[in-house]
C-alpha cells in the first residue's frame, strides 16, 4: 500500500480534474431537460444553419437576408417587429455606421422595468460566418422566446427582444438603442449572449456600475443548472476596456446585466471557420439553459432595483455549484489564516513535527519549481514559434493544437516539480515541505486583499492547507491513509483551480502558458503531503511520457488542413495622388496563395498610411510594387466652407464611385474638431475632439448608405491635412485582378483588412 498510495492519490487528482471540467457545462443528456421546458435544440440548429451559411457583415447583401429571416421568425411568433434605423458613432475609437436594430416586445401584466434579451446578428467583416458569434445568441433567443410564449403564461414584466446590429464594428447597434430609442429607459436588466470561440463552457460575467451581490443572488435564485463563473473574472473584467453590447447599457444607460459567453476553440473566433458544423452543441445547450432558467425567473421577478452596496466573492465549488461570501470577509479571513498559520508553526516546532532548517530548505524545491516551470513555459512557447513560424500568422495566439500544448506543458511542469521534490524526499520532517507553499499563498492573498478582492476565494486553498498542516502536526496517521486523506481534503482546491490552467491560454493565447505553469506549481505545493516523494518514480515517468506524447501529437498536428485552415492575406493599395500601387500581406510565412505575388525578396515592412485599424495593430510584413489600376476614388464635395470670427465651418460629402465597405479618415497634423457630426450623428456627444495624429474616423458603409457627410468646426488657422482610405472587400472578384483563389486548406486572415482594395488619397480641404 505504501508503494501505491502516491499513485492512487495522483489518479484521484486526475479524476477530480476531470470532474471540475465536467461540471462546467451540459452534456448531451441535458437536451431532454431543455425539451421539458419547451426548448428544442433541433429548432435552434435549424435557425443557425440558415443564418450562418454566408458571412453577413454590415453592408453586405447577406446582412439584409439574415435580418429579414430573423424578422420573419419573430413575426411568426405573433410579435410586432420593428427596425430601428439610426446612425451611431462609437465613442471609444470613433467608428460609425447606419445601424438597423431588430426589435420586438412582449407585454407584461404589470407596469415596471422590462427585461431585455440581447444579442447581435452581424458577423465580423469580412469573412466570419458568425455561427457562434453571435448566431448562437440569435437562435438561443429565437427558440427560447418561442418556448416561453408556447407556455401561455403572461409575464409580470415586459420582455424586450433586441437583436442588435453592428456590434462587431463598435457596439453601434447597442449605442443607437441606448441613445435614441424610447424603450431604452424602460429596461431594468439585460441578458446578453455572446461568443469568443466556438465551444467550451459559457461563463457568466456581470455588468454593473455598482456592486454585485443583488445580481449574484438573483442569478443563483434562478437556479441555472450549470453556473460557470467566478469573481476573479468579474474583477478583472471591470478593470479592462470591456467590449460587448452590454457595456454600452452599463456605461451610457446605467443598466445592469449579465453576459453569457464562451471562449474555447478560440481559433475559430472571427474566422470563416465560425460555422454551423463547428459550434459545440453542448455549448449551445449551455446558452439555452441560461436563457430558459433566467427568462422564466426574471420575467416574473422584481427587477426595479438590482443595485447593491455590497460585492460578493463567488466561485464554482464541488457539490453546491457555487460558493459565495461578501468582500467584507476577505480581510478577516486573511487575518484569521495568518493567525492560524502562526499558531500551527508554534506547535509544529514545539512538537518537533517541523524543523527550522527543513522549513527553509522547503522553499528551494517550491520556488525552484515555480521559477523553472515558469521560464520553460514562457521561453518554450517562444521557441515553438521559431520552430513553427506559421503559428505567428494565427493572430488569436491560440493554435489549432493549442489544447495539446496546454496538456504537454502541464505534464512538463508536473515532471519538473515531481523530479525536483524527489531530491528532497529524505527530509527527517516531511511536513516541513508544506510551509513554503502556504506562506507564498498567504502573500498572494495579502496582495489580493488590497488590489483584487474578487480573487478572495484564493483563501479557500489556504485554509485547506492549514487543515492538512494541523493534521500532520497533531496526528500520527498511517502514511498511506494520510496521503489519501490529504488528497480528499484537497478536492475543493483542485476543483476550483484546475480550470484556470486551461482558461488563461485558451482565452488569452498560448503566451499565457506561463500563468498555467504558476497555477500548476501553486496547486502542487498545497498537495505536497499527498505524495511520498521517495516513491513518485512512476508518476515522474508517466508525466515525462505523456509530456513527450502530447508534444509529439502537437507537432504532428502543427500544419494546416481542410478542417484547420491556414490564415493568409493579400491587399491591393492604390495611391491616387502619385499614381502608385502596391500589394501588401500581413503573413509572416508565405504560402502558395501569397507566393503568387510575394517572395522572400519582396520588400519587408509596411506602406505609409496603407494599414487600416485592426485589433492587434498588425502591419504589413511584405509589400511589392505593382501596376497602377486607376480604380475610381470617391468624389469629395465641400458644400460649406465659411469663416466666422476665429472659426471655420465645414461640411464635406464623400460619395464613393464604387461599392465601398469602409472609409477611414486620417490626419497628419494635430487638429481639434468641434461639433463634429457624421450623417447628423454627433461624435462624442458634441464634445471637442482633438486628434494628434492617425485615424480619427472609421465609417462602415451600410446597405442604406450612399454617401457620408462630415460637418465640423475648426480654428481658422488650423491646418487640415487629411487622408481618406476607401476599402472594399472585393479583391478576389474585381475584374482588374487575376488572383488565384485559396485552396480548401486556407482562409482569409481575421482581425485585419483582407481580400481588400484600398484606395488612398489626400482630401483637398
Amino acid at each position: 500500500m505504501k508503494k501505491t498510495s502516491s499513485l492512487i492519490s495522483f489518479l484521484l487528482i486526475l479524476g477530480i480534474v476531470y470532474w471540475s471540467f465536467y461540471d462546467l457545462k451540459p452534456t448531451s443528456s441535458t437536451e431532454k431537460a431543455l425539451e421539458k421546458k419547451g426548448f428544442y435544440m433541433s429548432k435552434a440548429l435549424n435557425h443557425l444553419q440558415k443564418i450562418s451559411k454566408k458571412t453577413h457583415f454590415v453592408g453586405s447583401k447577406n446582412h439584409k437576408e439574415v435580418q429579414n429571416y430573423i424578422v420573419d421568425e419573430l413575426t411568426k411568433l405573433g410579435l410586432e417587429v420593428s427596425i430601428q434605423t439610426q446612425t451611431a458613432i462609437n465613442k471609444k475609437w470613433v467608428a460609425g455606421t447606419t445601424t438597423e436594430n431588430i426589435l420586438a416586445r412582449i407585454k407584461g401584466s404589470e407596469k415596471g422595468k422590462a427585461l431585455l434579451l440581447l444579442t447581435h446578428y452581424d458577423s465580423n467583416p469580412h469573412s466570419a460566418l458568425g455561427a457562434s458569434d453571435a448566431g448562437s445568441g440569435v437562435v438561443t433567443i429565437l427558440e427560447g422566446v418561442r418556448a416561453f410564449l408556447a407556455n401561455g403564461e403572461t409575464p409580470k414584466n415586459d420582455i424586450i427582444i433586441l437583436i442588435s446590429d453592428a456590434e462587431e464594428i463598435g457596439l453601434l447597434g447597442a449605442q443607437a438603442f441606448v441613445d435614441a430609442h424610447d424603450w431604452a429607459k424602460d429596461v431594468g436588466l439585460v441578458l446578453n449572449f455572446e461568443a469568443r470561440g466556438s465551444g467550451g463552457p459559457s461563463y457568466m460575467l456581470m455588468e454593473t456600475n455598482g456592486k454585485n451581490s443583488k445580481l449574484l443572488n438573483a442569478f443563483l435564485e434562478a437556479e441555472p443548472n450549470f453556473p460557470s463563473a467566478n469573481s476573479l473574472m468579474y474583477s478583472i473584467y471591470k478593470k479592462l476596456p470591456n467590449d460587448t453590447d452590454l457595456t454600452v447599457f452599463r456605461e451610457d444607460g446605467n443598466i445592469n446585466g449579465f453576459n453569457f459567453a464562451f471562449i474555447d476553440d478560440h481559433f475559430d473566433y472571427h474566422t470563416a471557420q465560425d460555422s454551423y458544423e463547428r459550434l459545440d452543441r453542448e455549448t449551445l445547450m449551455h446558452q439555452a439553459d441560461y436563457l430558459m432558467t433566467l427568462l422564466n425567473y426574471f420575467a416574473f421577478s422584481d427587477i426595479e432595483n438590482l443595485d447593491s452596496d455590497e460585492d460578493s466573492v463567488y466561485v464554482n465549488f464541488p457539490f453546491i455549484k457555487m460558493l459565495t461570501f461578501p468582500f467584507a470577509w476577505v480581510n478577516a479571513l486573511l487575518v484569521g489564516a495568518i493567525l492560524v498559520f502562526l499558531v500551527l508553526l508554534f506547535f509544529g516546532f514545539s512538537l518537533n513535527r517541523i524543523k527550522g532548517k527543513e522549513v527553509l530548505l522547503g522553499f528551494v524545491p517550491f520556488l525552484g519549481s515555480l521559477l523553472l516551470c515558469g521560464l520553460l513555459s514562457y521561453f518554450g512557447w517562444e521557441l515553438l514559434k521559431i520552430i513553427h513560424p506559421q503559428y505567428k500568422d494565427i493572430l488569436h495566439g491560440f493554435t489549432y493544437n493549442g489544447h495539446a500544448y496546454i496538456a504537454a506543458f502541464t505534464c512538463l511542469n508536473l515532471f519538473i516539480t515531481f523530479k525536483i521534490y524527489s531530491y528532497f524526499s529524505k527530509l527527517e520532517k516531511p511536513t516541513s515541505l508544506i510551509i513554503a507553499p502556504i506562506f507564498l499563498w498567504l502573500i498572494i492573498c495579502t496582495i489580493i486583499t488590497f488590489t483584487l478582492k474578487g480573487a478572495g476565494f484564493f483563501i479557500i486553498p489556504v485554509f485547506i492547507g492549514l487543515v492538512i498542516l494541523a493534521l500532520a502536526i497533531f496526528t500520527n496517521l498511517n502514511s498511506s491513509f494520510r496521503s489519501l486523506l490529504f488528497t480528499i481534503l484537497s478536492i475543493p482546491t483542485i476543483y476550483i483551480f484546475a480550470p484556470f490552467v486551461k482558461m488563461f491560454p485558451v482565452g488569452l493565447g498560448l503566451k499565457m502558458l506561463l500563468i498555467s505553469a504558476v497555477f500548476v506549481v501553486l496547486i502542487f505545493g498545497l498537495l505536497v503531503l499527498s505524495f511520498n516523494h521517495k516513491r513518485t518514480g512512476i508518476i515522474i515517468k508517466l508525466s515525462g511520457l505523456f509530456c513527450v506524447l502530447f508534444f509529439a501529437y502537437a507537432t504532428y498536428n502543427s500544419g494546416f488542413s481542410v478542417d484547420n485552415k491556414k490564415p493568409n492575406s493579400i491587399v491591393y493599395i492604390q495611391n491616387s495622388n502619385d499614381s502608385t500601387a502596391y500589394f501588401g500581406t500581413y503573413n509572416k510565412t508565405l504560402d502558395a496563395y501569397t507566393s503568387q505575388i510575394f517572395n522572400e525578396n519582396s520588400v519587408k515592412g509596411s506602406i505609409e498610411s496603407a494599414e487600416t485599424k485592426s485589433k492587434y495593430n498588425s502591419r504589413f510584413t511584405y509589400h511589392k510594387k505593382t501596376k497602377f489600376k486607376n480604380i475610381a476614388s470617391a468624389n469629395i464635395t465641400i458644400t460649406t466652407d465659411t469663416i466666422m470670427g476665429k472659426k471655420r465651418f465645414l461640411e464635406v460629402i464623400v460619395s464613393p464611385e464604387r461599392k465601398v465597405n469602409k472609409l477611414e479618415f486620417i490626419t497628419k497634423d494635430k487638429v481639434t474638431l468641434q461639433q463634429f457630426k457624421v450623417n447628423d450623428a454627433l461624435v462624442l456627444k458634441g464634445k471637442n475632439y482633438t486628434i494628434n495624429y492617425g485615424t480619427f474616423l472609421i465609417y462602415h458603409m451600410a446597405n442604406s448608405d450612399e454617401d457620408v457627410t462630415l460637418t465640423f468646426t475648426i480654428d481658422k488657422n488650423e491646418k487640415l491635412d487629411f487622408i481618406l482610405n476607401e476599402i472594399s472587400y472585393d479583391l478576389l472578384t474585381n475584374d482588374n485582378f487575376k488572383i488565384i483563389p485559396r485552396t480548401d486548406e486556407m482562409m482569409p486572415m481575421p482581425f485585419v483588412t483582407n481580400d481588400a482594395i484600398i484606395i488612398t488619397k489626400k482630401l483637398k480641404i
